[in-house]
C-alpha cells in the first residue's frame, strides 16, 4: 500500500460493534493486500470497547464514522460509502484478514468482467475450511430443503445446489456473494439504492445481489484472491438474538418474493416453518450451526484462478463504464 499522487484512495468500509483485537489485524493486513492508497472508514454502530477509536487514532488513513447507534449492517455500510458515487469500494467485516495481494487481485478480476457489480474472494476459515461464499439465489425449493435438511444431511441435493459446493473453486458468476467481504462498483450499488436498511443483519447481501441482477449486473467469485474470516463474533455474543434476526431476515426475503393475497397461505407456512426452526436452534447447537462446510481451503491450490470462459467480454454492453476502469482506485464476505 503506497501513496500515489493524484490517485483517489480505495474506500474500504468495515462495520464495527465492539470488534476487539481483530480490528487491528484487519487494518494491518490491508497494507500488503493492495498497492493502492486506501481510506478505511469504520462505520461504528455503538462500540463500547474503545477499539475503533484507538485504531483510528493510530492510523492516519483510518476514519471513525459513528452511525448514531446500532442501525444494522446494511445501513451502516451505506453510511460508510456515502460521498463516493463511482469507482470501486471494498466492504469487509472487521474480523477479516487479507492475504498479500488479495485486494489487487480482486481489482484485476473486476477488469476482466466489465458487467460485474460485485467481486468476492475465496473465504478461508481459521480451521482451513473453504466457506461457500458464492451461492445461487435461494429459491423456495432450495431454501426449504437447505433449512430443513442442511444441519442433519449436509450433502443433501438442495444445500448442494444452493451452495454450489460440488464445484471445484474457479472464477465464475454467482447468484450472490457473501457480504462479509466483497468489492463493489459504486455506480451499480447506488443505482439500486444500496443495501436495504430494512434488513438489520443477514440477507441484505442476497437482496442486494438480486436487485442488481435484475438490472443486468453480474456477481463474480474470484478464488484467486483469498481472505481469512474468523466470523461469528455477534453470534457468540448474542446467539439467540442473532438466530432470531437471521430467521426474521430469511422470512422477509422469501415473503417479499411471494407477494399478494394468493400467496398468503405460503407466507404463513414460511413464517411457521422458520419460527419452528428458530426455536429449535435455541436448544440445538447443531441446528444453529447449520450445514458443515464441504470443502477445504487446500483446494484453492488446484486451479482456483481459472476463469469461467462463459464470461461476457463485450465491454460495450456493460451497464456502467466506470467498473472497467478501477484505474483511479476508487471503488462492500452472508454469514457474519
Amino acid at each position: 500500500m503506497t501513496d500515489r499522487p493524484g490517485v483517489a484512495p480505495l474506500r474500504v468500509v468495515a462495520v464495527t460493534y465492539s470488534p476487539g483485537e481483530a480490528l487491528e489485524g484487519f487494518v494491518d493486513s490491508l497494507a500488503a493486500a493492495t498497492s493502492l492508497p486506501v481510506e478505511v472508514v469504520l462505520a461504528d454502530n455503538g462500540s463500547t470497547d474503545g477499539v475503533p477509536e484507538k485504531v483510528a487514532a493510530r492510523h492516519e488513513h483510518v476514519r471513525l464514522l459513528p452511525t448514531g447507534g446500532n442501525i444494522g449492517y446494511g445501513a451502516a455500510v451505506n453510511a460508510g460509502l456515502s460521498g463516493r458515487s463511482s469507482g470501486w469500494a471494498l466492504v469487509a467485516n472487521p474480523d477479516v484478514r487479507f492475504e498479500p495481494g488479495s485486494v489487487d487481485e480482486l481489482l484485476a478480476v473486476a477488469r476482466r468482467w466489465p458487467r460485474a457489480a460485485t467481486v468476492g474472494p475465496a473465504i478461508r476459515t481459521p480451521d482451513d475450511e473453504l466457506y461457500p461464499s458464492a451461492r445461487d439465489l435461494p429459491r423456495l425449493s432450495t431454501g426449504v430443503g437447505h433449512a430443513v435438511f442442511g444441519w442433519v444431511w449436509p450433502a443433501n441435493p438442495w444445500t448442494a445446489r444452493y451452495r454450489r459446493e460440488r464445484e471445484a473453486p474457479r472464477e465464475r458468476t454467482a447468484g450472490w456473494l457473501s457480504g462479509s467481504c466483497f468489492l463493489v462498483d459504486l455506480e451499480a450499488f447506488w443505482s439500486v439504492g444500496g443495501f436495504d436498511p430494512g434488513y438489520f443483519m443477514y440477507f441484505e447481501d442476497v437482496d442486494l445481489a438480486e436487485r442488481l441482477g435484475r438490472r443486468g449486473y453480474l456477481h463474480v467469485y474470484a478464488p484467486s484472491a483469498v481472505v481469512v474470516h474468523e466470523g461469528g463474533h455477534a453470534t457468540r455474543r448474542e446467539p439467540h438474538r442473532m438466530a432470531r434476526v437471521h430467521h426474521t431476515s430469511a422470512l422477509r426475503y422469501m415473503a417479499a418474493r411471494h407477494p399478494g393475497r394468493r400467496n398468503a397461505p405460503l407466507r404463513a407456512a414460511l413464517r411457521a416453518g422458520l419460527g419452528a426452526r428458530m426455536l429449535l436452534s435455541y436448544v440445538s447447537g447443531r441446528v444453529a450451526a447449520g450445514a458443515p462446510f464441504q470443502r477445504g481451503a487446500g483446494e484453492l491450490q488446484r486451479g482456483a484462478a481459472r476463469p469461467d470462459r462463459a464470461r461476457s467480454s463485450a465491454t460495450a454492453s456493460a451497464p456502467s463504464a466506470s467498473r472497467a476502469a478501477s484505474s483511479a482506485g476508487e471503488r462492500s464476505c452472508g454469514t457474519r
